[in-house]
């Protein structure tokens, strides 16, 4: 009962998080969020600087949630508009842009002023009068170029916790507080034996190159988001709409369904709709990644975004805002690009200790150097303490995976491939087995009536006319296609009474007086009537890609309707490139085995299962994963929805313009089955580059860390200076992003 209240009330939210630097910073923040009452699942992503709250709204409220987040010392609020699908976060990325451009100019003076520190310290070493220079030139640099970096670690200290930004600031803290004192008061020094140096300079390059590395990695956090700001700035600002005898140019966000709209050649069509005056060629790579434009006649639908090319056309808006082909798309990138995927527990749960364990590892070092040093004892602990703060980098582990999720999910939408995030990423990088429906997956999906057989008393014309009769009570493509046969052929419909629909097999109904039965051999056997004595009769055989529905009246077999439904050019290739991947292939048909095994000879498939009905491939597919397969299914998203719920991998076919993108793990944009391997290849790849990251990230630290504390020095005689030090946490972070961004050129099969 409690879980069907909590899901009667569930809601989602996302709102933007700021402040958050590091992999501990938003360890944090999803700690706070899971831990209030109420609250299903939360995620916070540092890539994005969003948190998306999945919760229960009868035990906590968003304005809750944006309070917990503040508890912790950073900055929440909720979203200004309900929904920015169409519009982008402007303001979002305006702000982006800025702190890039800022860190730069802050991370250029900082470093060359560091530059210069050293080299006058160097012509220069010693002078009192250097030394009180270099202290106010430190101090303007931190108070400029290193506030935000102090301000943000005073705050995590208040509200008890730290972060990245704790290091930095100990460490450069330290170190100019150490040559303070040795400016103002070198005489305490020099009483102990001690060299009063100092290290501006140090303290003023360890903070420019913090900066760059935060520069590039913000330069390089924007190319992650690239394909979507692709799509978002897709749409035209304004439509051009009739409204009475003249046309009107109206904002896109005033134009409401019905309303007729005019696009003319090299514009862009600003809402979905359907065509009612005109044709053209429409130009949808921006959509489905298909490179040739596609023909658009009266009754063709358009999609908001896709561009028109040579005609001119009216047409009428059937989905604006929202509900637009193009919004849903950036919807679901947005909240795949949110998303995290299993993988990113492992980092988390580094992150969540790492800051107190390197603080605690940096007090170790100092006071063994400090006792344990035959000379210089102070300055080489202050030393080592400073580089093991500074090089430890919590960052590059809070990346590794984030950064990787969202470039793949781009890239995955520049091929025609919907992905859902970051756990779809990681399941479809394990599928083994791919199972294939056949209608509209293998074969094209627009059935059509290639011959009427009569095997009895009555004609062709009638039997046609008694199927059609029953079939226009019926949704399915086959029955549409025996419907549009018979207005073809100008066939008169009977009047139906008693109509009933068998899953996955045909219909029944009373047609004028008899009982007319239309389906496949499975329903026949059903109502106890022999097929074989007519399939002889007729002489039909399975021929690739065509079906044969038996017509049935009064309980004997009166003819047979062959329908056809061509095999897609691409399929045999798609089922190639599976096998050649090391992936089992299968097709899963309610249809006849002797048909589903001739399309499956045609498409290169060896295993099939036919005469299946919908509940019965549920069954099929959860065998396959009792049998330890990890199981993709591929189907068109309604029909197969139970299926491709109960697979680990469902994958959508779409129907026209229609991308079946609630229904299944991953929406594939265009008709075209080699978007299968591709998908799975992209997964597999991404995984790699999540694994390269994270292991990276984890043997910087493990490797720099003691580095940095000076295990070395016993062996070489070498410390690590803390500006070395510096630059090589900038790197980290840097070289984690870069490898992300090479699955942005990934060639996949």
């Amino acid at each position: 009962m409690t879980a069907t209240v909590e899901a009667r009330n569930a809601e989602s939210i996302s709102f933007p998080v700021t402040g958050m630097t590091c992999s501990a910073c938003q360890a944090r923040v999803q700690r706070a969020l899971s831990a209030e009452p109420g609250v299903i699942d939360a995620s916070v992503n540092l890539l994005t600087n969003t948190a998306a709250v999945h919760y229960d709204s009868s035990s906590v409220t968003p304005q809750r949630l944006i309070d917990a987040v503040r508890a912790t010392g950073y900055d929440a609020e909720l979203p200004s508009a309900p929904d920015q699908s169409l519009t982008g976060d402007t303001a979002g990325e305006d702000a982006l842009a800025l702190e890039a451009r800022s860190l730069v100019v802050k991370a250029g003076l900082s470093v060359a002023a560091g530059l210069l520190s050293m080299l006058v310290s160097m012509l220069l070493m010693g002078s009192t009068f250097v030394n009180y220079a270099l202290l106010v030139l430190t101090t303007g640099i931190l108070a400029w170029a290193g506030r935000d970096i102090y301000r943000r670690a005073w705050k995590a200290i208040r509200h008890g916790s730290a972060d990245m930004n704790t290091l930095i600031a100990l460490g450069t803290g330290s170190a100019f507080l150490y040559s303070l004192v040795a400016t103002v008061a070198p005489s305490l020094f020099a009483r102990n034996g001690i060299a009063p140096d100092v290290y501006y300079e140090a303290v003023i390059l360890i903070i420019g190159l913090v900066l760059a590395g935060r520069a590039i990695e913000a330069r390089a956090r924007r190319k992650t988001s690239e394909a979507l700001r692709k799509l978002v700035t897709l749409l035209p600002s304004t439509a051009r709409v009739e409204q009475g005898s003249a046309w009107i140019e109206k904002p896109l966000t005033q134009v409401v369904t019905g309303e007729i709209v005019v696009v003319r050649p090299g514009e862009r069509i600003p809402v979905d709709g359907t065509i009612v005056d005109g044709a053209s060629e429409i130009d949808e790579s921006m959509i489905t990644g298909e490179s040739l434009p596609v023909v658009k006649t009266l009754g063709g639908n358009v999609v908001g975004g896709t561009l028109n090319t040579t005609g001119a056309f009216r047409y009428r808006a059937t989905s604006v805002g929202a509900d637009s082909v193009l919004a849903r798309i950036v919807k679901l990138m947005r909240d795949a690009q949110s998303s995290r995927a299993p993988i990113q527990r492992l980092a988390d749960g580094v992150s969540a200790v790492f800051v107190p364990v390197v603080v605690s590892i940096a007090i170790v070092t100092f006071l063994a150097w400090y006792f344990l040093a035959d000379s210089a004892a102070l300055p080489r602990a202050i030393a080592a303490a400073v580089s093991v703060l500074i090089i430890a980098c919590p960052c590059a582990m809070g990346l590794a995976v984030p950064t990787a999720v969202m470039v793949a999910t781009g890239r995955g939408a520049e091929l025609g491939l919907l992905i859902k995030g970051g756990e779809i990423l990681q399941r479809a990088g394990d599928v083994n087995t791919v199972v294939l429906d056949k209608t509209g997956t293998i074969t094209e999906g627009s059935p059509s009536v290639e011959s009427v057989i009569a095997v009895g008393l009555v004609d062709e014309v009638e039997i046609l006319a008694l199927a059609a009769s029953l079939e226009r009570h019926s949704e399915h493509p086959v029955g549409t296609a025996i419907v549009r046969a018979a207005q073809a052929r100008s066939v008169r419909f009977e009047a139906v009474s008693d109509f009933q629909s068998h899953t996955g097999s045909g219909v029944t109904g009373v047609v004028g007086g008899p009982k007319v039965a239309v389906g496949n051999a499975q329903l026949m056997r059903e109502l106890g009537i022999d097929v074989g004595a007519a399939e002889k009769s007729a002489g039909v055989g399975a021929v690739a890609g065509t079906s044969e529905l038996f017509v049935a009246i009064d309980g004997r077999i009166a003819g047979i309707i062959v329908v056809t439904d061509a095999i897609r050019a691409t399929s045999r290739e798609a089922v190639e490139r599976l096998e050649h991947m090391g992936i089992d292939v299968m097709l899963l048909t309610g249809d006849r085995r002797s048909t589903a095994e001739s399309v499956a000879s045609a498409a290169g498939i060896s295993k099939v299962v036919a005469e299946v009905l919908p509940q019965d491939k549920v069954m099929e597919i959860r065998a396959l994963q009792q049998r330890g397969r990890v199981v993709a299914m591929v189907g068109d998203g309604i029909n197969d929805a139970p299926a491709l719920a109960q697979a680990d991998v469902g994958i959508s076919m779409p129907k026209g313009t229609d991308i079946a993108i609630e229904a299944s793990d991953i929406a594939l944009m265009r008709s075209d089955l080699r978007g299968v391997p591709t998908a799975i290849s992209l997964s597999r790849r991404t995984m790699t580059t999540m694994k390269q990251n994270l292991f990276w990230a984890f043997v910087y630290n493990v490797i720099g860390i003691p580095i940095a504390a000076g295990v070395l020095y016993p062996v070489t005689g070498l410390m690590l200076s803390p500006i070395i030090a510096s630059a090589a946490m900038a790197l980290s972070s840097v070289s984690v992003v870069t490898n992300s961004l090479r699955l942005r050129s990934v060639r996949l099969p």
